[in-house]
Parts: structure tokens; C-alpha cells; sequence
């Protein structure tokens, strides 16, 4: 779809694992703007509500969006539905299967999980990039979040000492976080030397100075009810600490990630890891 097709037609949606947290922030997001159509939802085979219809699913009750029962068949429901976008938020190991499918077929994927591997990232990027299909891996849809990891990247070019801390609800499964992962690769491409050895460390419990990056930046992860998603990022220095602080309270701080990640999906002919530079065009286009 060309950039004057993206902004003259609506954009139809299709969310697979609309029954969770991220696919309900989703479907409400595509319901909340003209531009875009909810067309399709699907699950796997044993979840409970295959052949709910969606309205049911998300407590609304707009006739505009009636009759869209949720399958447990991608070919079939893409086949029937046509979508211009596949909007994926189930786990990693079913969401690169989906996007692979949907690439063959056309169709634009959104990934919004994580745990993705390098090697599986790097097929899905290759296959983007032979088909000349848009694709994208976003590890976290709220704009505050990509500004966070943006002013991480900058403070880590002057910084060398810096540790993150990442928290989230009880349920999620990977550690750490897309989140976290993606502002330690954003960090290290600043080629800084991280963490210059101090005192010779003996940890009394493993682990108990968390996880190391291959840059040498200690990540820890934090998993607790009452927490939805939060990350802080510690850079340390002589008489100071400075702290690059995000915190999610609700969903409905993806709203405007997810929107803007399924319309640039569309103007894409590889796969683009990330809101950042999307989101960076976006201001630079505002102010000229």
C-alpha cells in the first residue's frame, strides 16, 4: 500500500491473541479510529473463546463491529477477511510463525511481543525483505517508552556506568523484557566502554547482581503482582545519579504506538524493529 493509499482507505485489521491484555488494547485502538477497520480475530484451538464474537470478548457493544467471531484458523480467517495488517500479540514461537504466514500471504505483520530470537528475527527480516512486504517487531507500543529508550541512548554516549531495572506483572514469561533488551542494544551501538571493572565483586547468591549484557550492562528483572510495565535505566557518576524512568499504569497508553505502527506498516518494504525511528520522522516532519 503507497503512503496516498494508507491515508485515503481504511486500513483492515486483523489481531491475533485479542483475548489478552495486548490484544484487547488492540482491538479497542482500531475501534476508537475511522481510519482503521477490525476485521478478523483468531486464537489457537483450545482457547475458550473461539466462535465468541469480539464485542463480547471486549465488553463494547458497537454494531459497526457485529458479527466478527474470533477463529482458530489463520488461513481461513485471513482467506475471508482480506486484511491489510496482521496485528500479532500472541508468544514468540506462534507469533513468527503467524508472521511468516501473513508475509506469504500479503500481509503486513505488527509483532507486539517478545522473546523473539536473533536467529528467528533475522528469517522474518530476510523473508520481509525478498518479498518487499512491510514488517514490524515492536517491544513496546507506548510512546513514553520509546522516548525513554531514545533519552536512554543519548545519556549512554556520555555515561559509562548505567544498569536497568525492568518490572512487570506476574504473567509475563520472558526476562527480561523486549523492553529492556532493545534499550541495551540502543545503548551499546553508542560504543561506549560500560562498567570499567571497580572492586572485584563475589556475588553470596548467583544472580544476585542480575543479568549481563554483551556491552557489560547488568539488567534486572523484576516480576510481582500490582506492577504492569516499568523500567528505569541508572546511569551513575561522581556525586550524581541520573534515572531515565518510564512506568505504564493501563493499556491505554498503547493506543497511540499501535496506531501508528499499524498505518506505517503499511508505507514499509522490510521489517523495522522498534517505534523509535517511525516515531523521530514523525517530529522532524511536525516541525518543517
Amino acid at each position: 500500500m503507497s503512503e496516498t493509499g494508507a491515508s485515503t482507505r481504511t486500513v483492515k485489521v486483523v489481531i491475533a491473541g485479542i483475548n489478552g491484555r495486548m490484544g484487547r488494547a488492540g482491538a479497542h485502538a482500531v475501534f476508537s479510529n475511522p481510519e482503521f477497520e477490525l476485521v478478523g480475530a483468531f486464537g489457537s484451538a483450545s482457547a475458550p473463546y473461539v466462535g465468541t464474537d469480539v464485542r463480547s470478548i471486549l465488553g463494547v457493544s458497537d454494531d459497526n463491529n457485529a458479527g466478527i467471531l474470533v477463529s482458530n484458523d489463520f488461513s481461513e480467517s485471513v482467506a475471508r477477511c482480506k486484511p491489510d495488517v496482521l496485528l500479532d500479540v500472541t508468544r514468540a514461537e506462534v507469533a513468527v510463525a503467524n508472521a511468516k504466514r501473513a508475509l506469504e500471504q500479503g500481509i503486513r505483520p505488527v509483532i507486539g511481543t517478545s522473546g523473539i530470537s536473533p536467529e528467528s528475527l533475522k528469517e522474518l527480516s530476510d523473508l520481509s525483505s525478498k518479498l518487499k512486504i512491510g514488517a514490524m517487531l515492536v517491544p513496546n507500543f507506548s510512546v513514553g517508552a520509546v522516548l525513554m529508550m531514545e533519552f536512554a541512548r543519548q545519556a549512554a554516549c556520555i555515561f559509562q556506568n548505567v544498569e536497568v531495572v525492568e518490572m512487570h506483572h506476574t504473567k509475563k514469561v520472558d526476562a527480561p523484557s523486549g523492553t529492556a533488551m532493545h534499550t541495551l542494544q540502543k545503548m551499546a551501538e553508542s560504543g561506549s566502554n560500560f562498567n570499567p571493572q571497580g572492586v572485584k565483586e563475589k556475588e553470596l547468591m548467583p544472580g544476585a547482581r542480575g543479568a549481563k549484557s554483551d556491552a557489560n550492562i547488568r539488567v534486572h528483572s523484576l516480576r510481582l503482582p500490582g506492577l504492569i510495565s516499568h523500567q528505569e535505566v541508572l546511569f551513575g557518576s561522581d556525586g550524581e545519579l541520573l534515572k531515565v524512568t518510564h512506568d505504564s499504569f493501563n493499556t491505554s497508553c498503547f493506543t497511540k504506538g499501535i496506531l501508528l505502527a499499524l498505518k506505517s506498516v503499511c508505507d514499509l518494504d522490510h521489517l523495522v524493529v522498534g517505534l523509535d525511528g517511525i516515531l523521530m520522522k514523525n517530529v522532524v516532519h511536525s516541525q518543517t
